[in-house]
């Protein structure tokens, strides 16, 4: 390709970029014209142009679909089947789910009809010039921009928000009623704690190699690279603090190493390290119910403290070299170990610690 043709090809990129971003503004004034026009909320209006497209969906689809919360999609569809726009349904297969289904009224679609049947004729006069060859050319091209544009609204919505230039993350609380927090390869000198003051649903400090953080629904998943355990002399640390407010799962994939949990604070629904574990310390709350730990695939030097009062029982897979329980101390054990403390099947709030694949050093306490 010649230079002259380069510079025209991206001329034209250019040009067509800008059309599109044109084209996505107008759309977006195109319904907000309509929804002024008939009194609607905009967002309502894009809920029954969504299930005229799809056709019945579940709720929980339409909250990813329009990126609200599902307290938010309930309103939604109070308001939109109160004005007899949509019926909502128990799923036949699945009594829990909730489907949504298009029931226009008629006095509205009075209105919008007129709308979109100019718009279509409008549509239509413009690509009548084209041959079948050339509208199936626009037709891959609308598809496959549909698509990415799919791709980057989920990668809008999962990318938290960065605080500064030196790896603050955050990310919104709204209307969730849990939470989760999950290390996808491993955490390494990590610190995790909980605020009762923070709005927030998380926020969290890195330094050294920044990993990749999605947030989708109430999970937070963090990624460190690949070359993140390669790049010694490099001073690593982060910091990870929950809100308090809500209750968490926590989950380390791909082995804890330096990882420091004062969970004291945390209203705590199971803690788990996959793929082994070396030098961790988890102070925990006061459990509700029976909360897991489970800690698979090798450990070294683990301690985990528990309000003085709480029950706990443990069981160890494969072996422990030293254990403290309490105020039971024990050298090395073969086989499989199991210890609880007393009142532990008569207590409804209580600790169930499983342990798999050996132990080195571990100690169980009360603080």
């Amino acid at each position: 390709m010649s230079r002259g043709s380069s510079k025209k090809r991206e001329e034209l990129y250019r040009e067509l970029e800008q059309e599109v971003r044109r084209s996505n503004v107008l759309g977006s004034f195109f319904f907000r014209a309509i929804a002024d026009r008939i009194g609607m909320n905009l967002i309502d209006l894009q809920v029954t142009n969504i299930l005229d497209l799809t056709g019945p969906v579940t709720a929980g689809r339409l909250a990813e679909l329009t990126g609200v919360t599902t307290g938010a999609v309930t309103g939604m569809l109070n308001r939109l089947e109160e004005a007899g726009l949509v019926r909502r349904e128990r799923d036949p297969d699945d009594r829990r789910r909730v489907i949504v289904r298009l029931t226009p009224n008629e006095d509205v679609m009075r209105e919008i009809g007129p709308i979109f049947e100019s718009i279509g004729r409008a549509w239509t006069e413009l690509i009548s010039d084209y041959d079948d060859r050339e509208l199936a050319v626009v037709l891959e091209v609308m598809r496959k921009a549909n698509e990415m544009t799919r791709e980057e609204i989920v990668k809008v919505r999962e990318t938290p928000e960065k605080r500064g230039e030196d790896g603050e993350f955050s990310a919104p609380l709204g209307s969730l009623e849990s939470g989760r927090l999950v290390f996808a390869s491993g955490a390494f000198r990590v610190t995790v704690r909980s605020d009762p003051e923070m709005e927030d649903l998380y926020q969290a400090h890195f330094k050294g190699p920044q990993p990749d953080i999605r947030v989708k629904g109430r999970t937070v998943t963090i990624r460190y690279p690949r070359r993140f355990r390669h790049s010694k002399g490099r001073k690593h640390a982060a910091e990870v603090v929950l809100n308090s407010s809500i209750p968490w799962e926590i989950e380390v994939r791909g082995g804890a190493s330096n990882l420091t949990a004062d969970l004291a604070g945390v209203d705590l629904d199971s803690f788990e390290i996959k793929g082994g574990a070396s030098r961790i310390e988890a102070s925990l709350p006061h459990p509700s119910g029976t909360i897991p730990i489970r800690i698979s695939g090798g450990t070294s030097s683990i301690v985990l403290h528990r309000p003085a009062d709480t029950a706990a029982r443990m069981r160890v897979g494969g072996g422990v070299s030293k254990l403290a329980f309490d105020e039971q101390r024990f050298g090395a054990i073969g086989g499989e170990v199991k210890l609880q403390s007393h009142g532990y099947e008569s207590s409804e709030d209580r600790y169930d610690i499983n342990v798999s694949g050996g132990a080195s050093s571990l100690t169980v306490d009360t603080r």
